[in-house]
């Protein structure tokens, strides 16, 4: 039985989102159940960039140690133009006497999710976590939410949707999810071949018309790690063809081929693809149900900011559910400062400068795309302009700016 007799809080959905705020809370000493449709933890090889707040947060949670003996620090990040060569670096340890972490922690998503599901297991025992629990049903009334997952019937004091882009949670309230979706798929790709002899730093983006990229180093078994490349593909062209092995060779020689002129075939050890949104829920919350991560919230990956934004939303969503379990506050005034807080920050903050990004990079236009890059190079050049650069880019002032919301 639940402390005081109240129903536990139920959250769908044991990615990354879920997982964080279920730790939030049992550190905290409120139950609650963590309901997830696969039979065990996914293996996602997207997200894997770590921004300076984010850090901050998950180091509060008792994960820096663990993430830092698994991850790459990574205080330096480039723009290139792949004719030209470098146009920019940024460095964080500018940002050394705003946060204790100022580099970016490259650890992929499905490294982030054992660690959280382990400091669980051993310090939050008021969580449990039941795999093969799809939600199916979601029903909400005065006192609290009921749902049906996995043939189970749940009944909680409230309910977290953190069950991803296609939230059953967010359908069951009926909140719209507007935005886009980009035409191009993007790909994926990792090669063992070391792009820092080469003079890539850790994370870097490669901008072109037809030929733009991401460029990330991310960890692996043994040196030099696994480096880790994406770009769009042609919507119209089958995906097995985007996917053969000659095809991604000839792109990545294409993307690469100021840096390695001539290259010869890269060792490559995966290769997917999936298609990117641009979206955001008509509100966070509705009643005792709210949302977070990407059943809120979706973005292309060009700036890391979606799985940041969401462990965001999983740490402010638990400090508004903490306050309410143990001190009674209204749920309704401390879910509507939630709505707040995180809604426009997500618009303003990771929409804006996540669309941006990707423009910058594909713009076709060569007039727009000379004065963006030298308005780059500029930015980068001058003290004060990149360091209200890196306060953006690393999230510092999306922070900021949600805590100074009431």
């Amino acid at each position: 039985m639940p402390a005081h007799g109240r129903d536990p809080i139920l959250i769908a959905g044991g990615g990354p989102t879920g997982l964080a705020l279920a730790l939030k809370l049992g550190l905290a000493d409120v139950p609650c159940v963590v309901l997830e449709s696969e039979s065990a933890l996914t293996h996602d090889l997207r997200a894997g960039s770590f921004h300076p707040p984010t850090l901050e947060m998950l180091a509060d949670l008792g994960l820096e140690e663990a993430m830092h003996a698994r991850g790459l620090k990574v205080p330096v990040w480039q723009i290139r133009d792949r004719i030209e060569g470098v146009i920019a670096e940024f460095d964080l340890s500018m940002l050394s006497d705003v946060t204790q972490f100022p580099y970016r922690l490259h650890l992929e998503q499905h490294r982030l999710t054992p660690l959280l599901l382990g400091r669980i297991q051993d310090a939050a025992p008021s969580i449990t976590v039941r795999f093969n629990a799809p939600v199916s049903k979601v029903e909400q009334d005065a006192d609290g939410v009921t749902v049906q997952a996995g043939g189970e019937s749940y009944r909680g004091s409230f309910l977290a949707g953190c069950d991803g882009a296609k939230s059953v949670v967010r359908q069951a309230v009926n909140i719209s999810f507007d935005g886009f979706t980009w035409p191009e798929r993007f790909l994926v790709a990792s090669t063992t071949f070391d792009l820092a002899t080469v003079g890539f730093a850790g994370a870097g983006y490669v901008a072109d018309p037809e030929h733009w990229a991401a460029v990330f180093r991310v960890p692996d078994e043994g040196p030099p790690g696994l480096w880790r490349i994406a770009y769009g593909t042609d919507p119209d062209e089958p995906e097995a063809d985007v996917l053969a092995s000659n095809a991604i060779q000839k792109r990545l020689k294409i993307i690469l081929q100021h840096a390695i002129p001539g290259a010869g075939d890269f060792t490559l050890k995966y290769a997917s693809t999936y298609r990117v949104h641009q979206r955001v829920a008509d509100q966070f919350h509705a009643g005792r149900i709210a949302l977070a991560g990407d059943a809120a919230h979706i973005n292309n990956p060009l700036g890391g900011f979606g799985l940041n934004g969401s462990i965001h939303d999983a740490v402010n969503l638990g400090e508004k559910l903490i306050e309410i379990w143990h001190n009674g506050a209204d749920y309704r005034t401390l879910l509507d400062l939630y709505d707040r807080q995180r809604r426009p920050i997500n618009i303003k903050a990771v929409q804006a400068m996540s669309i941006r990004n990707k423009r910058l990079l594909d713009e076709k236009d060569p007039t727009i795309r000379k004065a963006s890059l030298n308005e780059v190079r500029a930015t980068a050049t001058t003290p004060d302009k990149a360091r209200a650069y890196l306060l953006n880019s690393s999230m510092i002032n999306s922070v900021r700016d949600a805590a100074a919301i009431r």
